[in-house]
């Protein structure tokens, strides 16, 4: 593996910690897992470093939430999340990463401006198959593209106004089996390397940490609170993702 110096390991760490909180529960620091590695290397080499990371915190995940999910969810979002990330991998040659960017960035910040304007005691939206279907597979395929399926999947999910726990079970195990998915098309089209993958393992127990912390925190965090954080970050990610998609 190549020389690293101290501020590498650092942000690393940092960016494992936050990606191993996420899948304790705590989705608003997943995001910025990539955005950080992609300060001390290149973007897609982050992304790639850390799937890794994010598939051994995933376990931690799955055994804490294990009895804390919405089985209808997961049956409506994952095969369309699959299909999301099988256009991904059959498009990676000739799809723009900076577009999927811009797409996740609009998203994310469409619904929190309408998160805003709407009433704060509106009635919760069922999990109907049509939208789950249309916002799983663009989930899917902004996953696969760029680690940013978080602002399309809150789309769809955070009108359901699901029990914060729920939410955060949900999300984890889709997410969990999605990482899982990503493995083969990472695999085939080179994105892994010894090197990212001795960096990852040694990140791995970093992020396991953070997992346990995460599940923690959520658990003790009052509901309104946890679902206002999670929509702050969601319209901050946005505007980054907005950012980075026309400035760099």
């Amino acid at each position: 593996m190549m020389e690293l110096g101290v501020l590498f390991f650092v942000v690393a760490a940092i960016a494992a910690f936050l990606v191993g909180a996420s899948k304790g529960g705590l989705p608003m620091v997943g995001a910025l897992g990539v955005p950080l590695m992609a300060l001390v290397m290149p973007p897609v080499a982050a992304a790639a470093m850390l799937l890794p990371v994010y598939i051994v915190s995933d376990v931690v995940g799955l055994w804490a939430y294990r009895k804390q999910f919405d089985k209808r969810n997961l049956l409506i979002l994952l095969p369309a999340m699959i299909l999301g990330v099988g256009i991904g991998w059959a498009t990676a040659r000739i799809t723009a990463e900076w577009m999927v960017t811009l797409l996740v960035g609009l998203v994310g910040l469409y619904y929190c401006l309408t998160i805003f304007l709407k009433k704060a005691d509106a009635p919760p939206k069922p999990a109907d198959v049509p939208r789950g279907i249309f916002w799983g597979t663009i989930t899917g395929f902004t996953s696969f593209v760029s680690h940013t399926g978080g602002p399309p999947y809150q789309t769809y999910v955070l009108p359901q106004k699901l029990p914060k726990m729920v939410f955060a079970g949900t999300s984890t195990i889709a997410f969990a089996v999605i990482n899982v998915v990503k493995l083969v098309p990472y695999w085939a089209l080179g994105q892994f390397n010894p090197g990212n993958l001795e960096l990852a393992a040694m990140l791995s127990p970093i992020a396991i940490a953070g997992a346990f912390i995460g599940y923690r925190l959520t658990a003790i965090i009052p509901e309104k609170v946890f679902y206002r954080l999670v929509e702050v970050a969601l319209f901050i990610v946005s505007l980054k993702l907005i950012y980075d998609a026309l400035f760099k």
